[in-house]
């Protein structure tokens, strides 16, 4: 099969490689479509650590069943699916709990690191447990389910926080998946939607999809426009989707006291937190990681039009152009968003 493969940092050649082997548990997948996470686009060069070569990226993917595993229930050939970019045990203590997300045995599709190497899905064909794989409803495309994983990350982010009507929350962070959070919580019936970004190109769709209020990262007493806009007290939530010292503390400051922060973002592995500012306002902290079964909501979100992605897809071109593509998005190319490879 025909792949693009990561063979040395910054290089992606689009080669043939082995078919992937089918186990009992598994169904082989002829992709359809597979979008680059911006994880992607950061371990092209090795500073995740977590990209390391010859690997076949990718993880935000869609295509329908090639092959069916001899232990596989409830899929056949020719049915159309996605999958969790997480591959779980389905049997450690978290799994048990229903926390895939944090399951003992952990691997993440198109990652290759210290722990495991486990190709992805920028290929003709991709093996997958069954029990990560979904079925797509009849109105959504293939390009439409690459964009479910993001989508899984902001309503995953978004559960793990009470929401009352009318609540104000704050999104420090509007790239894709501030912007998925910030739909989200427009259908979870948040009265006021504050969306923190240093581009301000980013505000219109910011905009079109909920935020009432954008404000620029940088711009001058950041933190009294949001005292401002909220009564005084600041935002009731807050979801931190970068990963940095600036923005964190920019997402603590602005949260009312009592009130709750999400932290999505991980740019940083170590970061500055304002810890007496957390103490003594009693904000309650959460870390998010990934999704954790969110994806037959997500399906539905997508399917009846309440979640938008198509807005979000700048181009869905061949997979053989794939490192042309990926150079454009490593160059930050202005209004480049995301983009979906198509074997």
């Amino acid at each position: 099969m025909k792949a693009l493969v990561l063979k040395e940092y910054n290089k992606l050649v689009y080669e043939e490689v082995p078919d992937p082997e089918v186990g009992l548990e598994d169904l082989l997948v002829r992709v359809k479509a597979c979008a680059i996470c911006g994880s992607d686009v950061q371990g092209l060069d090795g500073s995740t650590g977590r990209r390391r070569p010859p690997i076949i990226m990718g993880h935000e993917a869609a295509g329908v069943v090639e092959a069916v595993g001899s232990h596989v229930h409830g899929f056949r050939v020719g049915d159309r699916i996605t999958f969790d970019s997480t591959i779980f045990c389905g049997q450690c203590y978290f799994c048990r709990k229903g926390q895939v997300n944090l399951c003992d045995h952990r691997r993440v599709l198109g990652v290759s690191c210290n722990e495991y190497k486990q190709n992805g899905a920028f290929a003709e064909y991709v093996a997958i447990p069954a029990r990560i794989a979904y079925h797509l409803p009849d109105e959504v495309t293939f390009e439409q389910a690459a964009m479910v994983e993001p989508v899984s990350i902001a309503v995953h982010a978004v559960s793990l926080c009470r929401i009352s009507p009318n609540d104000t929350a704050l999104v420090v962070g509007a790239g894709m998946i501030g912007l998925f959070i910030i739909q989200i919580l427009r259908i979870m019936g948040c009265g006021q939607i504050i969306a923190v970004d240093l581009d301000e190109k980013k505000f219109e769709l910011a905009r079109q999809f909920g935020a009432t209020t954008c404000l620029k990262a940088d711009s001058k007493d950041l933190g009294q426009h949001i005292l401002d806009l909220t009564h005084g007290r600041g935002a009731d939530l807050g979801f931190e989707v970068v990963g940095i010292s600036p923005t964190v503390a920019t997402a603590v400051q602005g949260v009312r006291k009592g009130g709750s922060l999400v932290l999505v973002g991980n740019l940083q592995a170590q970061v500055d937190l304002p810890l007496q500012s957390v103490v003594t306002r009693q904000i309650t902290l959460y870390g998010s990681c990934a999704s954790s079964g969110e994806y037959p909501i997500c399906l539905d979100l997508i399917a009846s039009g309440k979640v938008h992605v198509d807005a979000l897809i700048s181009a869905a071109v061949p997979l053989a152009d794939g490192a042309r593509w990926f150079g454009r998005l490593y160059a930050k190319e202005p209004g480049l968003l995301k983009v979906v490879l198509l074997p």
